[in-house]
């Protein structure tokens, strides 16, 4: 086995870990790397989806405790049965939009320089919201309106655009209908979780048969190193956006979008 390819696998999953759950787009992050680690063949690509199990598992194992408790209630809680609902239905949006523009999507989207200006853009738009004069009326993510869970759910769908940063966009939309900081990032959380393993289903259901036996490894090296990158985002995030807000991840974001298209310029 190369072991420049299980350095890249390594890179790309910690990546990957690192920016799932962080408002900076880590479709966007995966993108760049592989386009300047020159990685563009239909089995790197498959590879980087694969990875992403990793980050879904180190949310899974965050919060397992709480979601267990949710299922053992939904016979006889009906705030619980209506929490698991709002969060059925944020998700049903991406889910069909995202089925039928999926070919649109990865064929035209996936671009490193429409990646280089969303993350610009999304930066300035951070830097906004977290400066606007908002009255939050929810510090609960179980206690949102369907509404507004439906509402954050069509949110999501910008984030189908790579680099607009699923989490971002969930964050700023709960954060523009109610909620605060802390129950916005936390739904988002929640709802990373259906959002994440269907996208992952269903592209490797279009995309296994680029795999071959030897590719296990670099999976394994990928997987370990999101879930554990991943593991520390999870525990360490809501409590730091509570404290600093978002200014810092909004910065990151332009630094990004600028060194890429400067290395577009430069590189091709």
């Amino acid at each position: 086995m190369n072991p420049i390819a299980i350095l890249q696998s390594l890179f790309l999953g910690f990546v990957e870990g690192l920016t799932e759950f962080l408002p900076v787009s880590s479709t966007g992050h995966l993108l760049l790397v592989e386009h300047f680690f020159g990685l563009t063949s239909e089995a790197d690509k498959t590879l980087a989806v694969l990875i992403q199990l990793g980050a879904i598992l180190a949310i899974l194992s965050v919060y397992f405790g709480r979601l267990m408790r949710i299922a053992l209630a939904l016979p006889t809680d009906p705030q619980a049965r209506r929490f698991v609902v709002g969060v059925l239905v944020a998700f049903l949006p991406a889910a069909v939009i995202g089925a039928a523009l999926h070919g649109f999507i990865k064929g035209v989207l996936f671009n490193p320089l429409i990646v280089c200006v969303s993350l610009i853009i999304g930066g300035f738009i951070l830097l906004v919201v977290d400066r606007l004069p908002l009255r939050p009326r929810f510090d609960d993510a179980t206690r949102f309106t369907l509404p507004m869970y439906l509402g954050i759910g069509f949110v999501q769908c910008l984030a189908m655009i790579p680099g607009v940063s699923r989490s971002g966009a969930t964050i700023v939309g709960a954060m523009l209908f109610g909620a605060d900081k802390r129950s916005a990032a936390e739904f988002s959380f929640f709802l990373a979780m259906p959002t994440m393993a269907g996208a992952f289903a269903y592209d490797l259901l279009k995309s296994y048969k680029f795999l071959a036996l030897n590719d296990l490894v670099l999976i394994a090296a990928g997987f370990v190193a999101a879930f554990l990158s991943g593991l520390v985002v999870v525990r360490i995030f809501l409590d730091y956006i509570s404290r600093h807000g978002f200014t810092p991840f909004a910065w990151w974001r332009i630094l990004v979008g600028s060194a890429g298209l400067a290395g577009l310029l430069v590189f091709g």
